[in-house]
């Protein structure tokens, strides 16, 4: 339950936010801070958070149909 929550949390915050959640990410990654993204990842990271967060929604929704 936790678990889902934390993914839920970061997928919302990809969907909504991408930059941020890239650039700290990245901030951390790297050891300078001279480090120059294409501007596709910050997609990719919102792509990522949409299939997360409709991934977590199908899993409760099924989850309450088998009980």
């Amino acid at each position: 339950m936790a678990f889902r929550l934390l993914l839920l949390v970061i997928g919302l915050v990809e969907l909504l936010a991408p930059k941020q959640m890239v650039d700290f990410w990245m901030g951390l990654a790297s050891k300078d801070d001279d480090v120059e993204l294409r501007p596709w990842v910050y997609s990719v990271a919102r792509l990522e958070g949409a299939v997360i967060v409709l991934w977590l929604l199908k899993r409760r929704r099924g989850r309450g149909k088998a009980e």
